[in-house]
């Protein structure tokens, strides 16, 4: 059976905090990057638990998601490995929590910076990604999409079954 094309399924948070924006910089393969907190989905998770891990591990806050903001797709070569990778992103909003200062950021992430929308366009060829401006622009524009709209099926809490019918 030939490989199937499966892209690499990502979640990220926007939070606004009066008129800025919370980032993390982080170290990539391709140098110094500035992104949303934002991250992979992990198996036996959905997207919105996904996304609340990864505000928590990448810049050390509590969140809950009260809002997707969209649902975005972008892909590109790796400079190093020329690996061609597309990613589909679920972009949230919601309620930033209490910080938790002594909590040890994820791996490569150097420090959490609050930048203006003015701050970040001007920082676009930073971002890890063109879909950080284009999620902010639509969050901007009061794009929100209610939470239902993302269902899981109880089946990604746990192993699969040998009678399991595939959808």
């Amino acid at each position: 059976m030939p490989d199937r094309w499966k892209p690499n399924v990502t979640v990220a948070a926007i939070v606004q905090r009066h008129d800025r924006f919370l980032l993390v910089e982080e170290h990539t393969r391709d140098g110094l990057r500035l992104n949303t907190p934002a991250g992979h989905l992990d198996p036996a998770e959905t997207p919105q638990q996904a996304c609340v891990r990864e505000v928590l591990e990448e810049a050390a806050y509590d969140f809950t998601p009260t809002a997707l903001v969209g649902v975005y797709m972008n892909r590109f070569v790796r400079t190093r490995t020329g690996a061609d990778i597309t990613y589909l992103r679920f972009a949230f909003t919601g309620d930033l929590g209490q910080h938790h200062a002594q909590q040890r950021l994820d791996e490569g992430i150097v420090r959490t910076v609050w930048l203006t929308y003015e701050e970040l366009q001007a920082s676009a060829h930073l971002h890890r990604s063109p879909v950080v401006l284009q999620s902010i622009g639509d969050y901007l524009a009061g794009q929100r999409f209610d939470l239902n709209l993302i269902q899981a099926d109880a089946s990604i809490f746990s192993p699969p079954s040998a009678m399991a019918v595939p959808l």
